[in-house]
């Protein structure tokens, strides 16, 4: 019978597969795999598969300091809506695309980044990250359409309620074509 041979490929697989096992190292690895996944730019629904909110009714909100946010009042508004949590890894890696994306467009779109966490537990993660994004947490169901169990998802609105975008999992989102989609959203009537 032959003697299995150990080449250095084997010996790093086994060596991640243990860093894999430990829980103090899980988290950093799959964060720093998903910064590699985040890399690539999600794509746009096109025009003719595009589903139209049924409406903008009865979804309320909270944010960090406790103010209400009523959904309605983003309609007719374009919309980036994300749902995270502070312990997802994909999450984790997308964030700082979210955050250099809502520094340039805070004013021009509504950002919903809904977690269902703690409050303190988002307001420490915030902090820890120098993120300049506002959170939120839902009150009320959301509409039928963003009701999902995968995280993150993350939807984009146009101005007449269809949905542009329908990303499920990490992505940058603060490349040149989603940049140039916003801007397109914003310049439309």
């Amino acid at each position: 019978m032959k003697k299995p041979k150990f080449t250095t490929s084997n010996i790093i697989f086994i060596i991640v597969i243990a860093l894999l096992i430990i829980p103090q190292t899980r988290q950093p690895i799959q964060i720093f795999l998903q910064k590699g996944l985040a890399m690539i730019s999600p794509s746009q629904i096109s025009a003719d598969k595009r589903e139209i909110l049924e409406s903008y009714e009865n979804w309320k909100l909270v944010d960090s300091k406790g103010n209400q946010f009523d959904f309605k009042q983003a309609e007719g508004k374009v919309v980036f809506i994300n749902f995270w949590a502070t312990w997802c890894p994909p999450c984790i890696a997308e964030m700082p695309s979210i955050d250099n994306l809502y520094a340039d467009y805070k004013d021009q779109v509504v950002f919903l980044l809904v977690s269902n966490e703690k409050s303190k537990t988002i307001t420490d993660f915030k902090s820890k990250n120098d993120y300049n994004f506002e959170f939120y947490q839902s009150v009320t169901n959301a509409p039928k359409q963003f009701q999902t169990s995968s995280i993150p998802q993350t939807y984009l609105i146009d101005k007449s309620g269809a949905i542009v975008m329908d990303k499920s999992g990490a992505a940058n989102w603060n490349s040149d074509s989603v940049r140039q989609l916003l801007d397109d959203l914003l310049a439309s009537e």
